[in-house]
């Protein structure tokens, strides 16, 4: 097992972390920015390295400083967590290159996987089922692209090759409106990606966005811990998870997980990662693959019984999965809330103090959450303070579960989108299940 792990993260997920190395036994190193000194998991680490400044690009994306400090504290491995650097191929190598182990894939996976034409090429290869669209990145010549467009019929979306998170892609309805679309979104993948090429896909009308979490170990073992239905979106940004997927099947699930074994094995994948898709009219369409932990990896930690990050670590030391296939079975059903510091009408962040707390509780509810009474939320990251989980026997109780403790947590001295989750947990639409990306879009009369 691994002896001393360098956290280079912050807030609830490297907390998170934290909690898995202390009960495997793990002496933990956190590294934080001038603004995090305070973070509950500096306090709580085995030792503690400032690494720079309060923006992003002076310390948690500074890769000389996060390498210093595992260099001067000895550490054995780093773990990236989500966000920042950890689909960062460069990172990855740079880690492996100084003598340390990187909890998460290859530099080639995560390369393979974070430019979205090669993506899918690769998993065209290995069977995954695809949007249809482009075999590849758009060419200049005009009309080739436009008789591409009408083959595979409108709406399409562009999307850049580099892009993620919900940037870089538009939608097209016309053939009239299609030239300009391409040369908009190349001309913003080059600023916003440093690369200018983009595909076309058809356009899918009312999709869900269902994911597929996968474990793979350094001896050949690759497995699917079912699905997730992540379609509560806002601007491409997930607000409610849950797990399993309203109305997929076992069927389905065995058959869209063993494909997705399968390309792991074919790529010679390592550690945790999750197949995105969209799902629509029974049929799952691949998107993109995220080469690390997920946010909402804690549902699929409820409904399997099974620690994603302890996973994570035995993979990074070179353990064997400690489970098969057919071991793993789907308990129940689980509800993730992402609670953010932002006003929950305009979605603007609300940074500062929070002046009073109180968590809810009970059985079957869970907290994943860095805040605490007293502390300052700063303006410098993303606006997630915590994650609300809850878990029953049934998506009924899991989703009155989730009502009763958003009605009992209180976060006050800073604005939250506490009130946006307690509405939709009495959301009619929601509470039938089956609600695709564009629903939330819609009824908050968003534009665009």
């Amino acid at each position: 097992m691994l002896n001393k792990v360098l956290i280079a993260n912050r807030g609830e997920i490297a907390l998170r972390i934290l909690r898995a190395c202390r009960e495997l036994g793990i002496q933990t190193v956190a590294v934080h920015s001038t603004a995090d000194r305070d973070l509950k998991h500096v306090r709580l680490a085995d030792e503690s390295v400032c690494i720079g400044g309060p923006k992003s690009h002076e310390s948690y994306l500074n890769i000389p400083a996060l390498i210093a400090a595992a260099e001067v504290t000895d550490a054995m491995a780093i773990h990236p967590g989500y966000g920042f650097l950890s689909e960062n191929a460069d990172f990855a190598e740079r880690v492996e290159q100084s003598g340390f182990i990187f909890i998460g894939p290859t530099a080639d996976n995560i390369r393979l996987m974070g430019d979205k034409v090669t993506a899918k090429a690769t998993m065209r290869q290995a069977k995954v089922p695809c949007v249809p669209g482009s075999e590849g990145a758009l060419g200049e010549d005009p009309e080739e692209n436009l008789r591409l467009g009408r083959e595979i019929g409108y709406p399409v979306i562009i999307k850049a090759a580099g892009g993620g998170g919900g940037r870089g892609m538009r939608v097209v309805h016309t053939e009239a409106a299609l030239l300009h679309a391409i040369d908009m979104t190349r001309s913003e993948a080059q600023a916003a990606f440093n690369n200018p090429e983009v595909y076309m896909e058809k356009f899918l009308e009312h999709p869900r966005h269902i994911e597929v979490q996968v474990l793979c170990d350094t001896h050949g073992n690759a497995l699917y811990l079912g699905e997730r239905d992540c379609s509560m979106q806002r601007r491409h940004q997930k607000i409610i998870e849950e797990a399993p997927a309203p109305g997929v099947t076992a069927e389905q699930r065995a058959k869209i997980g063993a494909v997705c074994v399968e390309a792991c094995r074919q790529m010679g994948y390592r550690g945790a990662g999750t197949f995105e898709f969209l799902y629509e009219n029974g049929q799952f369409y691949f998107i993109e693959m995220n080469t690390r932990l997920q946010v909402e990896h804690t549902i699929t930690e409820m409904i399997t019984g099974i620690d994603l990050v302890k996973q994570q670590l035995r993979i990074a030391a070179g353990l064997p999965l400690e489970f098969t296939q057919e071991q793993i079975q789907l308990n129940g059903h689980a509800i993730e809330c992402r609670i953010n510091a932002e006003d929950p009408a305009t979605f603007i962040p609300s940074p500062g103090k929070i002046t009073n707390l109180h968590m809810p509780g009970g059985l079957g509810v869970r907290i994943d959450s860095h805040i605490y009474n007293g502390y300052s939320v700063p303006p410098h990251y993303d606006s997630m303070i915590g994650k609300l989980i809850t878990h029953a026997e049934s998506r009924d109780l899991a989703i009155r579960r989730m009502a009763g403790a958003l009605d009992e947590m209180m976060i006050d001295g800073i604005k939250t989108n506490i009130p946006l989750h307690r509405e939709l947990m009495r959301d009619t639409a929601f509470i039938a299940g089956g609600t695709d990306i564009h629903y939330l879009h819609h009824k908050l009369g968003l534009t665009g």
